[in-house]
């Protein structure tokens, strides 16, 4: 059978996302990409990486201010392909077919906001043009999202999770419990509050330290600093984080306020790690709450999370170290969580072959 070879169409340079570089890496075998070389994964290149996201809000800015409601879509170069994965973008192109896989609906626009667009009649006509053959959302939440906005889209709309490779690596025997923090965005994903709860936990258990990775803010109170139970790292590359913090973490937490998604998550699921998090965007279409992890109720809004996260929130604070410390004190629940969350990453929603044969049934139908 003759391979299908899909042209990766990327809306900027450096494409940041792991869910490529597991696409890529997990494909049928009949199916080639193209357009690759660019895909690193998430980008741990400091100078690089401040660039890039320094560049896509200027842009963004720009864009929302002097039209707001240009559409996301891009040119894909003339070449040998059979059709196009438009990559949180959408396509320009008209002699060939193509598919959009969205995080979240506000990347159907260049300004990546789906707020306050009056005007959807340029995103409306591109989405219902006859080579646009599917719109792939990582989850329902996102799904449900651009169908309030584009309801006549539907027939177009499928929901595939993202593929979650199973980590194979030997997890470090100790007799403590690590708790483990990483993102890249400190504040954004909730780290000054899993900071706040980490170092509690590791003043009133003495078998309890912590781990954190992440671009730590310099007005972060040195009381942190002081507490030897806890080490700091900065963002690292994904092996040396598996191998250095993964592999050692007994419970994840991981409040992560600016998500759509939130890769980490299923990563550490997948090495038999439970988590602890909020219940905050596409959480609980993630974790199974009192099955492979917690998911703590919150009456704020993700904006509110999301404009408090560098304050203190005592609330939330503690109904984060509360379920930590079901966890902390019952091992075999722990194991058990464990166990349940590698599971689900294994043979669950974001089972690898799964996906990647319904990767390849969209491709195929796109191409009929």
């Amino acid at each position: 059978m003759r391979k299908i070879k899909v042209y990766l169409q990327y809306p900027w340079k450096f494409p940041d996302s792991p869910y490529y570089k597991y696409l890529i890496e997990n494909a049928q075998k009949n199916v080639e990409y193209l357009n690759v070389k660019k895909q690193g994964g998430v980008i741990t290149n400091k100078k690089k990486f401040w660039f890039s996201n320094k560049m896509k809000k200027i842009i963004r800015k720009i864009i929302n201010r002097f039209y707001p409601s240009l559409p996301n879509a891009h040119l894909s170069p003339k070449g040998d392909y059979d059709l196009i994965h438009c990559a949180h973008c959408l396509s320009k192109n008209k002699n060939k077919p193509w598919v959009a896989d969205i995080e979240y609906p506000g990347q159907v626009w260049a300004n990546g906001s789906s707020l306050n667009h009056k005007n959807k009649k340029f995103v409306k006509k591109i989405l219902l043009d006859k080579n646009c053959k599917k719109i792939i959302t990582w989850t329902k939440m996102m799904k449900n999202g651009i169908l309030k906005i584009f309801p006549d889209v539907e027939d177009k709309i499928e929901v595939v999770y993202p593929i979650i490779p199973e980590i194979k690596i030997k997890k470090e025997e100790h007799k403590k419990i690590i708790i483990s923090f990483v993102a890249r965005y400190f504040y954004l994903k909730g780290g000054l509050h899993a900071l706040e709860v980490i170092n509690n936990l590791t003043r009133k258990y003495e078998n309890v330290e912590g781990i954190i990775v992440s671009e730590i803010p310099k007005e972060i109170d040195e009381k942190y600093f002081k507490n030897k139970k806890i080490k700091f790292y900065s963002l690292m590359p994904q092996k040396e984080l598996i191998e250095k913090v993964y592999s050692k973490t007994d419970i994840f937490l991981y409040p992560g306020y600016s998500d759509s998604f939130g890769f980490a998550i299923p990563e550490v699921m997948g090495m038999g790690v439970p988590v602890v998090s909020i219940d905050v965007s596409t959480r609980k279409e993630i974790i199974s709450d009192g099955k492979n992890g917690f998911v703590v109720k919150n009456n704020l809004s993700q904006k509110e999370l999301i404009d408090s996260s560098n304050k203190i929130n005592k609330d939330l604070i503690k109904k984060l170290e509360d379920k930590c410390e079901i966890l902390i004190e019952d091992k075999k629940l722990l194991r058990r969580f464990g166990n349940e969350a590698k599971k689900e990453i294994i043979s669950g929603k974001f089972s690898a072959e799964k996906i990647k044969k319904q990767m390849e049934k969209i491709y195929l139908e796109a191409l009929k």
